[in-house]
């Protein structure tokens, strides 16, 4: 663990995610900000969160946090929408290092971005009920018409691997049929699987809307998030620590498989814990 505050700009970033859907996030982080390392960990055993409680995500976060906390992370990059809706309030005020959501840098996006002020937003039936979207873009534009779809069956279609597998098409299309009848101009990917479906969207509601990555817009606000703190790694770092490090709470081999079919690197070894231990 990094002990010198001085060094400290060198440690992590944890990032974290119900199952694989946050490796996009971390994907953005490794092409935006190259020199920071990364310790993930995908919380397979205990996926989707999208149909879980508040109480109940809360609780996995909490554990996740602890254990990303012991591996000496600078920041923690909750990588799930579900998560991010549902706990990352009540956590924030018990952290002692940053911590960022991926909910509020994309609704920001959105917000400034639509030009007919009419938002459509798909994620779990989590983060949608929650009306967390809702809310973070009328902070930014009252004006906006914000209009949500729960699209529960992409999480495990993505999780299978059928990202362009004719099933997931005609899930999409049902899905979306909504949006193509409600004018909208800007589409929230609300849910970190969900730009692993990018070009299959993109393929039902046309190029007029905008679709909004909140996992690019993360890495933005984690860029900023570091500098603010002081906690940018400016690569002087000359020790041998690996530079990604990946941990699951299940199915390793399938995550591994999944990972280096998505990442820009190739990672060696996802290494199975016991999250509840």
């Amino acid at each position: 663990m990094i002990q010198s505050v001085e060094d400290k700009k060198y440690a992590p970033i944890g990032v974290f995610d119900s199952g694989v859907g946050g490796l996009t996030v971390a994907r953005e982080i490794m092409r935006q900000l190259p020199e920071e390392r990364i310790i993930y960990f995908g919380d397979t055993a205990r996926v989707p969160y999208g149909s879980k409680s508040k109480e109940t995500i809360t609780l996995y976060s909490r554990q996740i946090i602890r254990f990303l906390e012991s591996k000496g992370v600078k920041a923690i990059v909750v990588a799930c929408n579900t998560a991010s809706a549902f706990a990352l309030e009540t956590i924030r005020p018990e952290m002692k290092i940053p911590i960022i959501g991926v909910v509020k840098p994309g609704a920001k996006v959105a917000a400034e971005t639509t030009i007919t002020g009419r938002i459509g937003v798909i994620g779990t039936e989590g983060t949608i009920g929650s009306q967390i979207y809702t809310k973070t873009i009328k902070e930014h534009n009252p004006d906006a018409t914000v209009l949500g779809k729960a699209c529960p069956l992409f999480v495990p279609l993505v999780e299978e691997g059928w990202l362009k597998d004719p099933v997931t098409i005609e899930v999409a299309k049902r899905y979306l049929e909504f949006f193509q009848k409600s004018d909208i101009d800007t589409l929230i990917l609300g849910c970190t699987h969900y730009p692993l479906l990018r070009s299959t969207i993109r393929g039902i509601m046309g190029e007029k809307v905008n679709l909004v990555n909140p996992a690019y817009e993360t890495a933005q606000g984690l860029k900023r998030l570091l500098a603010e703190h002081r906690l940018t790694n400016d690569g002087a770092d000359t020790r041998d620590v690996p530079m990604y490090q990946f941990y699951v709470s299940d199915a390793a081999e399938k995550f591994k498989n999944f990972a280096n079919s998505i990442l820009p690197c190739e990672i060696e070894e996802a290494r199975l814990i016991h999250i509840e231990e």
